[in-house]
């Protein structure tokens, strides 16, 4: 489990378009059937990562209270699975059901969409408006296993709390931290 950093796609960038099983609901999801007129949360988490692990109940604290907000949340499992069955999307459905997901939780067995999104660790949260356009990449907030700083969610949620408010959202943006994906040999 490597810890890497993400690489920090820069804002104003387009959400890249996308198509791929939800494991809960076994229907297939495209960008515009989520995208929301207020903002949406491009989520990039596995199953077996200790740092997803770690902030996974401030995540469904988030989730819970920005959706009535109008956010609209998506997670996206881009690991290789021959390698972390962990991952599979039987795994992905019980790890959402057991934790109160109340988003898709995507499977992009083909990892284009993690590179599309130039994603690198789990997690990796992608905010964008209304049109789109990225305001937000990074951290949720400073919190890492064992490092004894709390679980607050403080960066993802100021900035979601900008974005609601239509606010200006500051540039000043943390990469997120965590187990690098588990990209197929190739």
């Amino acid at each position: 489990m490597s810890r890497t950093e993400s690489n920090m796609m820069p804002i104003g960038t387009k959400a890249p378009d996308f198509s791929l099983p939800d494991t809960v609901s076994g229907k297939t999801i495209r960008l515009a059937d989520v995208k929301s007129d207020i903002g949406t949360v491009v989520m990039f988490i596995c199953n077996h990562c200790k740092y997803v692990k770690h902030i996974n109940p401030a995540i469904v604290e988030i989730v819970n209270k920005f959706t009535p907000k109008g956010v609209s949340f998506i997670g996206i499992s881009s690991n290789d699975i021959k390698n972390y069955p962990e991952d599979s999307p039987e795994e992905m459905k019980e790890t959402a059901k057991k934790l109160g997901y109340s988003f898709p939780y995507l499977y992009d067995e083909s990892q284009d969409v993690a590179k599309a999104y130039d994603a690198a660790c789990t997690p990796d949260f992608y905010v964008f408006d209304k049109d789109l356009k990225l305001v937000y990449r990074g951290r949720m907030d400073g919190s890492t296993p064992g490092n004894d700083v709390p679980l607050t969610g403080a960066d993802l949620r100021g900035a979601l709390r900008a974005l609601v408010a239509g606010e200006f959202i500051s540039e000043i943006q943390y990469p997120s931290m965590g187990c690098n994906i588990k990209w197929k040999e190739s």
